[in-house]
């Protein structure tokens, strides 16, 4: 079946060539060169430019492999020989280093490249994109409990930090859904609660609920971010420049200006905006304001409306304050 596959799926010969090849036995973990097979978008929030980049890590004690009668050897002989050699090696402070290395793509090119740049069975040849070094990868601490660390750690390819997104790979886009689906069966819904698989720092009040929830759950704060009720380090998002309106929203209260509908918009809103906190309510007509001066004005007024008539239909809502 092994070769009846590729025989009639022959666009993984070249991974075939390496894993039958001078680079298809390591002579240890400590000596594996890897690659990405994925092309990712690395990109600036600022101005949304992005390169395509793949990823390499070349071992630091070199590239280094078994001859197969050696290999088959050290099988019979000592089965777990990889394991143990990596362990004690990390055990005595000699820590394996890998020199991380990117190989960047202007998107201009990957539309005339010569062949699909999304195609995982394809390699970018180096002497057209150059390995360019990152940093390092070094492995400094063994697991202290086998299943603690090993065995529930789930990585995917869809835990990116800022900066990082997914190109058009379809593979790529195909592993970023179910490899953490893999991780809902295999460890839990709640698999990124656990140490191995936990971020450092993260805020994410989407991901909640669910069987064995432990940390607190984010308490009282809403299933959104950006909110006025938990402070951000990163400062609000904003839909666009803070004093300039989008065109199409200016457009809008123009034709409900001609048509009538601004006193009735004005007038809804302010009665619906008008149970929420005071401080959300400021916000909300700044948020008008930007649309067009008049609109924020007209919601302000409809406002002031209710609270002289006695704040009728009016019961602020409590919303809890955390964080």
């Amino acid at each position: 079946m092994f070769w009846d596959f590729h025989n009639n799926n022959q666009e993984g010969v070249h991974c075939l060539m390496q894993l039958f090849g001078g680079h298809g036995i390591p002579v240890s973990l400590r000596n594996v060169n890897g690659f990405g097979n994925h092309t990712y978008k690395f990109g600036k929030s600022e101005d949304g430019t992005f390169k395509y980049v793949k990823i390499h890590f070349k071992p630091q004690d070199g590239i280094k492999n078994l001859e197969s009668d050696e290999a088959l050897r050290l099988a019979g002989e000592e089965p777990d020989y990889h394991i143990k050699d990596m362990y004690n090696t990390i055990e005595l402070g000699d820590y394996p280093v890998w020199t991380m290395y990117f190989q960047v793509m202007d998107p201009k090119d990957a539309e005339t490249y010569r062949y699909n740049i999304f195609d995982i069975t394809q390699t970018w040849p180096q002497r057209d994109y150059p390995l360019r070094p990152i940093g390092k990868l070094t492995l400094n601490k063994n697991p202290e409990n086998h299943f603690q660390d090993v065995e529930q750690a789930a990585f995917s390819p869809s835990t990116m930090v800022p900066g990082i997104g997914p190109s058009a790979d379809p593979m790529l886009q195909a592993r970023m859904f179910s490899y953490p689906d893999a991780a809902h069966y295999r460890v839990g819904p709640n698999y990124q609660q656990l140490p191995c698989n936990r971020a450092l720092h993260v805020y994410s009040p989407y991901q909640r609920d669910g069987p064995m929830r432990v940390d607190g759950n984010y308490g009282g704060d809403p299933d959104y971010v950006w909110s006025s009720f938990r402070s951000m380090r990163l400062g609000p998002m904003r839909l666009g420049p803070p004093d300039v309106a989008h065109d199409e929203w200016a457009e809008l209260w123009k034709i409900f200006k001609e048509t009538g509908e601004d006193k009735r918009f004005a007038k809804n809103v302010a009665a619906h905006v008008g149970k929420a906190l005071p401080e959300v309510q400021k916000k909300t007509v700044e948020m008008f304001s930007r649309v067009d001066k008049e609109v924020g004005e007209a919601i302000q007024r409809e406002l002031d409306e209710l609270e002289k008539q006695g704040g009728a239909g009016i019961e602020h809502d409590k919303a809890p304050v955390t964080g």
